[in-house]
C-alpha cells in the first residue's frame, strides 16, 4: 500500500523566538476554547520571559506480563503532567510580574505556539506553587515560578 507523503514544503516552519507567546489567564470558562474578550484579559508574560520547564505531559505504561511469553507488553496508564516552572526577568523595584502571580494563586498559563489568531495553544489550569528569586552574580535578576498543573490541559485549541 502507497502512502502520501508529507511535503516539508506543505508546512511553514517558524523559529520559536520572536513568535511564540505564553499569556496568564485569569480565567477562562471553557479550556478547550477560550474567548476573545478571555485572552484579552490575559497578561503577556513573554515580554519578561527568560526560560521555562514543563508544560508538557507524559503517561505511565503499565506493564501486562503474562504467563505464556517472556514478553512484556505494555498498555497507557496515568496521564501526568511534567514539572512545570517559568522563570523570568525581574524589576529592580520589584514592580513584576511576581504582584500578579503571588504562591497559591488559580489561573491558565496559555502557550501560543505560532502567536497568531487562529493558530494553535495549549492550555493549562495552574495553581503558583512556589515564587523565589535566583540570584547569581553573572546573570540579570530574575525570579523563578513553579505552577502545579491542576488538570489535563487542553491541546491544539484554536487561539481566538
Amino acid at each position: 500500500m502507497a502512502f502520501t507523503p508529507l511535503q516539508p514544503a506543505a508546512i511553514t516552519r517558524y523559529f520559536t523566538a520572536g513568535t511564540t507567546r505564553i499569556y496568564w489567564a485569569p480565567a477562562i470558562s471553557n479550556q478547550a476554547a477560550p474567548s476573545a474578550a478571555e485572552m484579552n484579559a490575559a497578561t503577556e508574560l513573554d515580554v519578561d520571559w527568560a526560560e521555562h520547564t514543563g508544560f508538557t505531559i507524559s503517561t505511565d505504561m503499565v506493564e501486562m506480563p503474562g504467563l505464556v511469553t517472556r514478553f512484556v507488553g505494555s498498555i497507557p496508564g496515568r496521564i501526568k503532567p511534567e514539572a512545570s516552572s517559568i522563570t523570568f526577568y525581574q524589576d529592580k523595584s520589584g514592580v513584576d510580574l511576581r504582584v500578579l502571580m503571588t504562591a497559591d494563586t488559580i489561573g491558565y498559563i496559555v502557550i501560543a505556539d505560532g502567536g497568531v489568531a487562529g493558530g494553535k495553544c495549549s492550555v493549562f489550569k495552574v495553581q503558583v506553587a512556589a515564587v523565589a528569586p535566583t540570584r547569581d552574580a553573572e546573570q540579570p535578576g530574575k525570579f523563578k515560578i513553579d505552577y502545579a498543573i491542576l488538570q489535563q490541559p487542553s491541546e491544539n485549541v484554536a487561539l481566538p
